[in-house]
């Protein structure tokens, strides 16, 4: 029998216990079987007998104590292995104690087995999603070992996956990966021709030893289908105003060529004449506002920046607008580092905005500003109008809802706006009718209030 730091194993107890038991009974029953006068032959036999019945119930009690605990351990085994189809029999409830042990043995291997069946189908699907995005995904240790790579990763890298699993970073070259702040942008080059790339990076442990996850996104293809989404809003743009000036040039231009060509004249071809080319030239006037007004957004300068006292400048623009009063409620003493020249015409085109929508309903306009957060200010220019109907449109160059509107006021101003690390924003009001323009720009430092 097994033993362990020199103690008896536990079948050899049990044993010696069961023996210890039927002790007193088997030498009562030999001291009466010597004594009581029977023959030696019939002594010794019945000696014999009592003998095999007492050792064989020893070793009986014996194996009914310690198979039933050598079935659990081949049970605990096989899940330790990860064989979780074998079930121990005899299991069910009552008051029978082995059978609650074999009934929640089975009970934790079909659990085991459904976790286990769970993790193998979640790594699956993990597994092929890797392969099929279109991400380089890439794992290392904590020595810097590459220890997974997917199939955008194979492509990136130029490498097949034999080559490059259980790699160094410094051997791959991949070192800078690793290293630096994220999320950035990455420049450099790769096996295949792409970039920029924007690299991502995250820790997590796996057989209980810290790794590394990096993820590179080529950014090639998003800017370029934002480049080609571009380009047909723009085609879409300019193929519709210069449509709706050439169709009525054109057509006109025919007209005085039949009255021209037509013999003889009308009386009044002259005047017909004088009327027409005065359309055509209204319309060339007005083609040519149009591609100015698309230069002047296409070419607007690099923002000169200086120091800009947000209160002055509010309360310099909300006095050139004679329309319509505008309310200054003041906000905290701060000031900005911007374009001064820029950021007038970028609010000059919000307020503009707001009079017109307020006096549509006899409505009020006010600017106040606002610090959101330490390295933010914004200044919110509110109206009493109607509200903004579609605010999907409202910062598409040359859109406009107004008859005489060029359509490029919004979109000029957000373009302001983003030049200075900062955003526009346009949204009905919550409280009220009216919309709120909200400008957000970055603080040259904490402001002092008042």
């Amino acid at each position: 029998m097994s033993q362990r730091r020199g103690k008896l194993a536990h079948d050899v107890h049990v044993f010696l216990l069961a023996l210890l038991a039927g002790l007193p009974g088997s030498l009562i029953t030999l001291v009466l079987l010597w004594t009581g006068g029977s023959s030696p032959k019939v002594s010794w036999t019945l000696s014999v007998l009592v003998m095999g019945v007492y050792l064989g119930a020893a070793f009986a009690v014996r194996e009914r104590v310690t198979r039933p605990l050598q079935t659990v351990a081949n049970l605990l085994a096989a899940l330790r292995e990860g064989d979780y189809s074998v079930r121990g029999r005899g299991a069910r409830r009552g008051e029978d104690p082995l059978g609650e042990v074999f009934l929640e043995t089975n009970a934790l291997s079909e659990t085991l087995r459904e976790q286990r069946l769970g993790a193998l189908e979640a790594g699956a699907l993990l597994t092929q999603v890797m392969e099929e995005i279109d991400v380089s995904v890439l794992t290392f240790d904590a020595e810097g070992t590459l220890k997974l790579v997917n199939r955008a990763g194979e492509r990136l890298l130029g490498l097949p996956r034999g080559h490059l699993m259980n790699q160094n970073a410094v051997a791959l070259g991949l070192t800078d990966l690793l290293e630096g702040p994220v999320p950035r942008r990455l420049t450099r080059t790769f096996a295949v021709e792409g970039g920029p790339y924007e690299l991502r990076r995250g820790t997590f442990r796996q057989g209980g030893r810290p790794h590394q996850l990096v993820v590179l996104a080529d950014l090639r293809l998003a800017l370029r289908e934002e480049e080609r989404e571009a380009w047909r809003k723009m085609v879409r743009v300019l193929s519709h105003e210069i449509n709706n000036s050439l169709t009525p040039i054109h057509s006109i231009s025919e007209s005085l060529r039949d009255s021209l060509l037509q013999v003889p004249r009308a009386a009044d071809w002259e005047e017909d004449a004088k009327v027409g080319l005065g359309i055509v030239a209204r319309r060339s006037e007005a083609l040519g506002r149009f591609m100015s007004a698309y230069a002047r957004l296409a070419r607007l300068p690099p923002p000169k920046l200086a120091p800009v006292e947000v209160g002055p400048w509010v309360q310099r623009v909300a006095a050139l607008e004679t329309r319509l009063p505008v309310e200054v409620r003041p906000g905290p003493t701060l000031s900005v580092s911007a374009d001064g020249d820029q950021l007038e015409q970028l609010l000059i085109n919000l307020v503009r905005n707001a009079v017109e929508a307020a006096r549509e309903r006899q409505g009020r306009v006010w600017i106040s500003w606002t610090v959101p957060s330490p390295e933010t200010v914004e200044v919110w220019v509110e109206d009493e109008g109607p509200g903004v109907a579609d605010t999907a449109n409202l910062f598409v160059p040359f859109f406009t809802t107004k008859p005489e509107g060029s359509g490029i006021g919004l979109a000029l101003s957000r373009q302001i706006a983003e030049a200075h690390g900062g955003s526009l924003r346009l949204e009905n009001r919550t409280e009220g009718p009216g919309c709120r323009a909200r400008l957000r720009l970055p603080l040259n430092g904490a402001p002092t209030r008042r």
